[in-house]
């Protein structure tokens, strides 16, 4: 079953809008059930808005308050919510003009919610340079001051499939070094849910 766009944002919005369980909640956003009722605790995404499902045609009023009289249902995904994925060819990323603006948004989101990618792989995701990166990550970038973390897929930087690829290649990368991240040390099951994966989180 495929996430909604932004799925940790959209688990933000479940908890304080609805009644549904954790467990359907995770199921939903493909999140460990933990890491839901850590977002409920207030010990997870304290500062993330949250993302209205409905809102953004991920699933409907009707869906949820299905869901919601049935603890045993499980929340769909609206088959028009699945973006379509475009196929990608060799050789290097070519990004339209009128999007290039776009890139140190993309480059804030990245950096924020996924720590795992390494500037190379976020170079590679969203075709950008390094100097950009290190320079939206350190404040030089010279419009800072307008910079606002926006998810690279709502961007139309890069698809779903490869932002999930990239960070699953991250995490696997940094397991031999004997890096624990919360939802193997704390939460005693799979690895929290992308993050962003940690979108669109704006």
């Amino acid at each position: 079953m495929a996430a909604p766009l932004m799925p940790k944002a959209t688990a933000v919005w479940l908890v304080e809008n609805t009644s549904l369980t954790f467990e359907q909640i995770a199921e939903f956003c493909e999140l460990h059930p933990l890491e839901v009722q850590a977002i409920a605790d207030g010990e997870v995404a304290v500062q993330m808005q949250g993302l209205d499902p409905v809102a953004n045609g991920q699933t409907t009023t009707e869906e949820i308050e299905r869901c919601q009289a049935d603890p045993e249902a499980r929340l769909k995904l609206s088959p028009q919510a699945i973006p379509p994925q475009l196929v990608r060819h060799k050789g290097p990323r070519y990004t339209p003009l009128a999007k290039r603006q776009d890139k140190p948004d993309a480059i804030m989101y990245l950096l924020r919610n996924h720590p795992e990618l390494s500037d190379a792989q976020i170079s590679k995701l969203i075709g950008t340079t390094k100097p950009t990166i290190a320079g939206v990550r350190d404040r030089t970038h010279w419009n800072s001051a307008n910079i606002k973390p926006r998810h690279p897929v709502g961007l139309g930087l890069c698809t779903l499939q490869e932002l999930d690829d990239a960070v699953a290649r991250a995490l696997r990368g940094k397991r031999p070094a004997g890096d624990k991240d919360i939802g193997d040390e704390e939460l005693g099951g799979e690895p929290a849910g992308y993050e962003e994966s940690e979108a669109v989180e704006s």
